[in-house]
C-alpha cells in the first residue's frame, strides 16, 4: 500500500503537521523512499536526501515551538535550471555537468524561506529547449502514466519541465518548480495529469534561473491541484531588485480569493484554436469544459485571436535569437566544461561542440542566423512586430471576456522517440501555449479528463496580465466540476 502521505494535498499536510499527526521527518522520509522507488523514471538529476532530512529536523523543531511557516516541511522538487547554493545545477547539459553555484536563485530562496524542503533537482530538456524531455544530457524522463492500449510504450512527460511534472505525478514531491518559455509548465502538466501554472511575465524573479530566452522565460509552479499551485505561486511571486524584468505589483492571496463563484464571468473560446487534425478526444474535453463553466454560471463567448497561426514561427525566431545571445557565455573560460585547443578560438569551438547537444546547437544556429547582418530586419524585427500583433489580439479579446479557455496541448503524451526525427512536429506541440507566452499572459493547465488511451488531457485557462486571481477562480471552478481523480499506477513504497 502506498503511503497516504504521498497523496495528500498541501493544505491537508500542513493541517496534519500542525496537529502532530505525523512529523516532518516522516513526511520527507516517505517522499525520499518514493523518489528512490521511482528512479526508473529518470526524473531527478541530483538527489539531496541528506540535506532534506536535516531540514526536516529543523521543521520538526519549528512545529514543536508552534512556529510553522507558510509551506513548512512541504516536499519540493526543484527544476535543475534554478541555481541552488552548494548543490549541483546542470541545466541538463554536459557543459554545466559539474557546475556548483555559490548563490541561490530568488525563487528557490523564497520557497526555502517559506519552509519547503527540496528533495532533489529535476531533469529537463537541455537548457529548457524541447517539448518532450528527451534532449537532456542525462537521458530522457519517462512519464509515470501508461497507455492502456500500448502499456509497453514509455511515454514522454512533456517538456521542458518534464522531470518536475513526473516527480509530482508520481508522488515524489508535492510541489515542483518549472520554467515556462513557450509552454514548459503547462504542456507537461497536461501530459502528466497535474496542474501547471505560468504566471504573468515579471510576476516572479528570473534572477538565478539559467536563461534560455530572456523576454519569455518565467518561473512556474506544479502541484496536484489548483489550490496547492495558488499557495506556491504566492510564495514565489514578488518584486526583486536583482531582476530588472521583475515588476512592482502587489501579490494577492491567490488561494483565498480563488474560491469565489464564477457567476457572470465571460469565458472566451478562440475559434482559431480549432486546428486541423486535432484529436476528437481533445475537442470533446474542450467542449465539455466550456459546458461545465457555463453550468457554474459563466457566459461562454466566441472570440478571435487572428494572428494565432503565426505564433509558433514567431516564437521560433524570437526564442532561438535570444538563446544564441544568452548561451554565448558558455565558452570554457569562466565556468563549466573546457575542452582544450591549440588556441583560444579552437578551445571555444571544441568546448561548445562537446558541451552542447543537438537541439541546443540547432537553436543557437537558427538564432545566430536570424540576428546576423542582412537578416536581422527580415526575421527578428518582423517577428517582434508579429509578437505585438498577437499581444494586441489578446487585448481586444479581453474587452469581450474575463478569461480564455483552450486545450493545453493538441494531443496526450506520446511515446519516447516517436516525434524526435521531426523537429517541426515537436515544435507544433506548443501551438496552444506559445501565444500566451509571447503576450506575457498568465496561463494554467488543469487536468480535465482521459483520452481513449486512458491518458490525461489538460485544459488551459489564460488570464489578463496581472489577473491571476480570475485565472485561478476559473481554474478552481473547472477543477471542482471535472472532479479529476485518476492517477498513474504509483510505484509502491516498501
Amino acid at each position: 500500500m502506498t503511503s497516504k502521505l504521498l497523496s495528500m494535498s498541501v493544505t491537508e499536510t500542513l493541517a496534519g503537521l500542525k496537529k502532530k499527526e505525523f512529523s516532518a521527518t516522516e513526511l520527507i522520509k516517505d517522499h525520499i523512499a518514493q523518489m528512490e522507488a521511482c528512479r526508473g523514471l529518470n526524473a531527478m538529476i541530483t538527489e539531496t536526501p541528506e540535506q532534506a532530512l536535516a531540514q526536516a529536523a529543523e521543521s520538526d523543531a519549528r512545529i514543536a515551538k508552534n512556529e510553522m511557516r507558510e509551506l513548512e516541511a512541504i516536499p519540493m522538487a526543484m527544476k535543475d535550471l534554478f541555481c541552488t547554493k552548494g548543490v549541483r545545477t546542470t541545466a541538463a547539459s554536459h557543459i554545466l555537468e559539474n557546475f556548483i553555484p555559490t548563490y541561490e536563485s530568488t525563487v528557490s530562496q523564497k520557497l526555502k524561506d517559506a519552509g519547503t524542503i527540496t528533495i532533489g533537482k529535476t531533469n529537463l530538456d537541455e537548457f529548457a529547449m524541447g517539448g518532450a524531455n528527451i534532449t537532456s544530457y542525462f537521458g530522457p524522463v519517462e512519464n509515470p502514466w501508461k497507455s492502456k492500449t500500448s502499456p509497453e510504450k514509455k511515454l514522454v512527460p512533456g517538456g521542458s519541465s518534464g522531470g518536475s511534472a513526473a516527480a509530482v505525478a508520481a508522488g515524489m514531491s508535492m510541489l515542483a518548480t518549472g520554467t515556462d518559455t513557450g509552454g514548459s509548465t503547462r504542456q507537461p502538466a497536461s501530459f502528466c495529469g497535474i496542474v501547471g501554472v505560468k504566471p504573468t511575465y515579471g510576476r516572479c524573479s528570473r534572477w538565478g534561473i539559467i536563461a534560455f530566452a530572456s523576454s519569455l522565460d518565467q518561473a512556474g509552479a506544479f502541484a496536484r491541484n489548483v489550490e496547492d499551485s495558488a499557495l506556491m505561486l504566492k510564495v514565489m511571486a514578488g518584486h526583486d531588485a536583482k531582476d530588472s524584468t521583475s515588476a512592482r505589483h502587489e501579490v494577492p492571496d491567490f488561494a483565498a480569493l480563488m474560491k469565489q463563484d464564477i457567476k457572470g464571468l465571460k469565458i472566451g473560446i478562440p475559434k482559431e484554436y480549432r486546428v486541423d487534425g486535432m484529436p476528437q478526444d481533445v475537442l470533446d474535453i474542450w467542449n465539455k469544459g466550456a459546458e461545465m463553466l457555463k453550468s457554474a454560471g459563466a457566459e461562454i463567448v466566441e472570440i478571435s485571436l487572428p494572428h494565432t497561426k503565426y505564433a509558433v514561427p514567431t516564437y521560433y525566431i524570437v526564442a532561438p535569437a535570444e538563446a544564441s545571445s544568452n548561451l554565448a557565455r558558455y565558452d570554457g573560460v569562466r565556468y563549466g566544461l573546457r575542452e582544450e585547443g591549440k588556441d583560444l578560438q579552437e578551445m571555444y569551438e571544441n568546448t561548445r561542440a562537446a558541451g552542447f547537444g543537438a537541439e541546443v546547437k540547432r537553436r543557437i544556429m537558427i538564432g545566430t542566423y536570424c540576428l546576423s547582418a542582412g537578416y536581422y530586419d527580415a526575421y527578428y524585427t518582423k517577428a517582434q512586430r508579429i509578437r505585438r500583433l498577437i499581444s494586441n489580439d489578446f487585448a481586444a479579446a479581453f474587452e469581450k471576456c474575463d478569461a480564455i479557455l483552450t486545450p493545453t496541448a493538441p494531443s496526450s503524451a506520446f511515446a519516447i522517440g516517436e516525434n524526435s526525427d521531426d523537429p517541426i512536429k515537436m515544435y507544433l506541440g506548443d501551438v496552444f501555449t506559445i501565444p500566451a507566452s509571447l503576450a506575457g499572459l498568465p496561463g494554467i493547465s488543469v487536468p480535465a479528463g482521459l483520452d481513449d488511451q486512458g491518458l490525461p488531457l489538460g485544459l488551459q485557462i489564460i488570464g489578463r496580465a496581472w489577473d491571476e486571481v480570475t485565472m485561478f477562480r476559473t481554474a478552481f471552478a473547472l477543477e471542482q466540476a471535472v472532479a479529476f481523480s485518476a492517477q498513474p499506477e504509483l510505484i509502491k513504497v516498501a
